[in-house]
């Protein structure tokens, strides 16, 4: 009996030592099995896009109007796609919700820059604020270039300023009533005025102005015509040192006329004392020389800041009102309708304050109507992630070129109604702002790139439109007919300048003044 327990317990010992060994085995094993499937289990897939060539990828079949191309490219492969330019891979991102996940819920992967070679000659090696790597050195610059040109309680300081210029400029356009004026350089040259004078207003002399605004227009217009340029050099980084197209060689002498206006200025400055010049550029030159900044101001990272002030502010809101006048000019009802707000809030027998922006709704959806159709950078700034990421289940590698089509996503039929239409009217409601939280509409862009002067792009805009369409009629020359047209650049422009007539409106002309 005794035996009979004993061989039945140890047969039970054996039997549950072996179950165990069995499936610790088992349990191995399926683990081993895991880890080889998931080892070599590829990683999603490269988005879709055209087929590219050996060696140039898909380099000849881009269009140069690239906003409008990409567009095309996204309606047969997808909201996410790929273009291979040369050897560098482009990502195109075409909707509402992959933009979201880019600008968004990726945000700090894709706060960096694929750093043009035509944006490091300009920006003396790419240390402004559009190409400086996301870090503490760009969170630097941001916050010096925010609170000392770009706040609200900046922007109050100098009224006057944007006021002396805006009036100057209804002055300009009474003294050419009757005649044809080029809409887009009168007002180019208002906001450098406004820019330049916030910079370093007390530095330059009033005689100086004209001659400076009119060689920094030449200037900046050839600058961002060659940063929106396809280059060679970027997509084949071992031509660079060849340079084939010029485009180094040729911003490199722009670069340097832009230098040597900004040591004229630092000069000037320089021998100035007392504190009756409190702008921008002095701020910057104390600072500098202080050392107290953390990382270190360089005189490098002052240029650079001047560099962004001037040209991130001009050609972007004078070519947005340029488009804002002739969409208007074209539909007749609308520019009606925008006059008749301004005699109500501001009368025929007033100018326009800024103080009466806030109560011009219609002229606020004509703003943001035209930067819906007409995005001042219709396809951001490029984003390049800083490693290896999946966006809408495809891969997107590091160091891509990401291209964000606002201008496409802006004019998306399953989004906006008769989208191609200008229609103010749909603004009206409120519901659209440009915090870049709606990924349906976002002109300024969105995350921790978004654009730092929205402020002054809106008040420049308002107070200038409304001033002139206040002020005066517009017409085209007789023969003439309306071109909306655009030209692809980094910075959205006018195919054709809109050359228009001014016909004064107001009840007395010493309002024009």
């Amino acid at each position: 009996m005794i035996s009979s327990t004993l061989i039945s317990t140890s047969d039970i010992s054996i039997s549950t030592s072996t179950t165990i060994l069995i499936i610790t085995s088992i349990l191995t094993i399926s683990w081993l099995i895991w880890i080889l499937l998931t080892s070599k289990q590829p990683n999603p897939p490269l988005p879709p896009g055209p087929q590219p060539l050996p060696l140039v990828g898909n380099l000849l079949s881009l269009d140069p109007e690239l906003h409008s191309y990409f567009a095309e490219v996204a309606k047969t492969f997808g909201p996410i796609s790929t273009i291979w330019l040369g050897k560098k891979l482009g990502i195109l991102i075409t909707s509402p919700a992959l933009a979201r996940e880019v600008l968004k819920l990726n945000d700090t992967i894709f706060a960096n820059r694929d750093v043009p070679v035509a944006g490091k000659e300009a920006t003396y090696g790419g240390n402004d604020i559009v190409w400086t790597p996301y870090g503490d050195t760009w969170r630097m610059l941001r916050k010096i270039c925010v609170r000392e040109m770009l706040s609200n309680q900046v922007l109050d300081s100098v009224y006057s300023l944007r006021r002396k210029e805006v009036r100057n400029t209804v002055k300009y356009l009474y003294d050419n009533v009757g005649l044809s004026v080029n809409v887009g350089e009168q007002m180019f040259l208002t906001i450098l005025n406004v820019i330049t004078g916030m910079m370093w207003g007390g530095t330059v002399k009033d005689e100086d102005r004209e001659r400076l605004g009119a060689e920094f227009r030449q200037v900046i217009g050839e600058m961002t015509a060659y940063l929106g340029m396809p280059n060679l050099s970027d997509f084949f980084p071992g031509l660079a040192t060849f340079d084939p197209q010029g485009i180094k060689k040729n911003m490199k002498v722009l670069a340097k006329r832009f230098d040597g206006i900004f040591e004229m200025m630092i000069e000037q400055m320089r021998k100035m004392s007392g504190d009756e010049n409190k702008d921008f550029l002095q701020f910057l030159l104390e600072l500098k020389d202080s050392g107290d900044s953390n990382p270190p101001f360089t005189m490098v990272h002052l240029k650079s800041l001047l560099y962004d002030m001037v040209v991130g502010g001009t050609d972007t809101t004078s070519n947005t009102i340029e488009f804002a006048l002739a969409e208007m000019m074209n539909q007749p009802e609308i520019l009606k309708k925008a006059q008749e707000e301004l005699e109500t809030v501001v009368g025929k027998d007033n100018v326009v304050e800024e103080s009466h922006i806030n109560k011009l709704p219609y002229l606020y959806a004509i703003m943001k109507e035209t930067l819906r159709l007409h995005p001042a950078l219709p396809l951001m700034v490029p984003h390049c992630p800083s490693e290896s990421c999946v966006i809408g289940g495809y891969t997107v590698p590091k160091g891509a070129r990401v291209f964000v089509n606002a201008w496409a996503i802006q004019r998306d039929p399953t989004i906006w109604e008769n989208p191609l239409e200008f229609r103010p009217e749909r603004f009206l409601n409120g519901k659209y702002d440009y915090t870049g939280n709606d990924f349906s509409y976002f002109p300024f862009g969105s995350g921790r790139r978004i654009c730092a002067g929205t402020a002054m792009g809106e008040r420049m805009f308002m107070f200038l439109l409304a001033s002139i369409v206040h002020s005066f009629d517009w017409k085209l020359g007789e023969g003439k007919e309306h071109d909306l047209t655009e030209k692809f650049g980094i910075v959205l422009k006018k195919k054709v300048a809109l050359m228009a007539i001014p016909t004064a409106r107001l009840s007395n002309p010493t309002l024009y003044e």
